[in-house]
């Protein structure tokens, strides 16, 4: 004789699917706020990684700089006694400029890790700057990325900064990301893993780098400063502080290209962003800006105009 058992029925009341439903939909939520989509167009792929040497030579702290055999990294690190810099063979009138950096994970408080354009040796006290900057940080809370535009001497005495500051969407100190800076005659653009993170338009002349600039890297104690406003200072027991830069980018219009010199285009129409890079752009200022100096009450913005 056999006994066929039907299986039981689960009959969930309807609050208990929502009670399953709600953590799910929160789940794909998150998750879809924290993948990075595709801004489209692979500009860095597009441009040759070169040498070390072809385009770049030690600054400051030669002790504190180590570049690779084969030229495709140098490694730079801060003690108590130093930190170092380099910085490119030619200024640049426009370009491309690129680098994947890894940096240093655990108590990295009040150090500064650096990747920029800048005049300020040709014309100090009055120089133009682009900044992309890794300000350290204490365990268990991320870097912060800083870009930053000076411009005629806005870096200099009475400083007006034009910061925005981003908590990336990944682990900088996990492996190797590509950080960028497009300046064009138009605009400037941030890259990270090409995905344009902010576009600093040219509006007046007066808010727009217009004179040659070098590209510098390197890494230094902002103490004073840079973590949560000097908070948290470089604590010399955590020494040495190592950032790692490779796949270097270099191209664009030096200063002394010739007039029909063409600038690098930001995406495959020739100029600004596509829709796709700009959807791509608003999700990364949407989930991860932490900072807009356009929207900082408290500054004066008679000074930026641009805002």
């Amino acid at each position: 004789m056999h006994y066929h058992h039907e299986p039981p029925h689960l009959h969930l009341h309807p609050s208990a699917c929502m009670a399953l439903l709600i953590p799910l939909l929160v789940f794909l939520i998150l998750h879809s706020a924290n993948a990075q989509p595709s801004p489209g167009y692979p500009l860095s792929s597009k441009i040759r990684s070169s040498r070390f040497y072809q385009g770049y030579r030690n600054l400051w702290g030669p002790q504190h700089q180590s570049v690779s055999r084969d030229q495709s990294s140098v490694t730079v690190w801060l003690d108590r006694s130093s930190g170092s810099g380099f910085k490119s063979i030619r200024p640049y009138r426009n370009g491309y400029f690129g680098t994947s950096i890894k940096l240093q994970s655990g108590y990295t408080a009040g150090v500064n890790t650096a990747f920029y354009l800048s005049n300020n040796e040709a014309h100090p006290g009055f120089h133009d700057e682009v900044d992309i900057e890794f300000l350290g940080t204490t365990p268990g809370k991320p870097y912060t990325l800083q870009t930053n535009v000076y411009v005629r001497g806005s870096g200099d005495g009475r400083v007006i900064g034009r910061e925005m500051r981003f908590h990336l969407w990944f682990d900088p100190t996990a492996a190797f990301h590509h950080y960028a800076i497009l300046w064009n005659p138009d605009e400037i653009i941030f890259f990270v893993d090409d995905v344009p993170i902010r576009r600093y338009a040219r509006k007046i002349e007066a808010t727009f780098p217009d004179r040659p600039m070098w590209v510098y890297g390197s890494i230094w104690d902002a103490s004073s400063w840079a973590t949560e406003n000097g908070k948290y200072k470089a604590d010399y027991r955590f020494q040495p502080f190592v950032a790692r830069f490779t796949d270097f980018k270099i191209t664009g219009c030096s200063a002394y290209a010739p007039s029909s010199c063409r600038p690098v285009p930001a995406s495959p129409s020739g100029y600004g962003l596509s829709a796709r890079q700009y959807a791509a752009m608003q999700w990364a200022q949407r989930n991860h800006m932490v900072y807009d100096y356009c929207h900082d009450y408290s500054r004066d913005h008679s000074l930026t105009p641009e805002c």
